[in-house]
């Protein structure tokens, strides 16, 4: 009887350290990594073309709100910038329609695409919406409606201008 005991006391404790790294792994996804002080592009090229940001985020709040409750079009580009490298994590909460996600580690005027998510659906109720966690750090993230990475050949690997 007491070798079920000791099997229970590991199952708990195999759980309360899982709880714990699971707490673990949400915080510091979820950080508030603070403001952006230096300036940011306010536009990026790639394939010979231009795309001016319609939508820029340096602060968290700005970050937090995204294109959230927006009218997002074909146009509609939007440059979240932070202050580090990390591997920052989005979600389609309240977004009106489904979203290209394109994760840029940058550097001076360029920046690499490490990490693509094309065409995520948009979600409506906070609890079950998926978390896009990116494979590679970034500096910069790019949203722009389904389909535009796609239509401009974006891919992991690629390199975009800014301007």
């Amino acid at each position: 009887m007491s070798w079920v005991k000791a099997a229970l006391l590991v199952i708990v404790l195999l759980g309360v350290s899982g709880v714990a790294l699971l707490a673990y792994n949400v915080y510091s996804t979820y950080s508030q990594p603070g403001s952006v002080s230096t300036p940011v592009p306010s536009a990026f090229a790639l394939n010979g073309k231009t795309f001016e940001f319609n939508f820029t985020a340096t602060t968290q709040a700005e970050r937090e709100s995204g294109l959230m409750n927006r009218r997002v079009t074909d146009a509609t580009t939007m440059l979240f910038a932070f202050p580090t490298y990390g591997k920052w994590a989005f979600w389609m909460y309240d977004t009106n329609t489904s979203l290209d996600i394109i994760w840029i580690n940058a550097t001076g005027d360029s920046g690499q695409v490490v990490y693509l998510v094309a065409s995520a659906p948009p979600c409506y109720n906070s609890g079950t919406c998926t978390v896009y966690t990116p494979t590679a750090e970034a500096n910069y993230v790019i949203e722009a409606q389904g389909g535009f990475a796609a239509a401009n050949g974006i891919a992991v690997g690629m390199t975009i201008k800014f301007s």
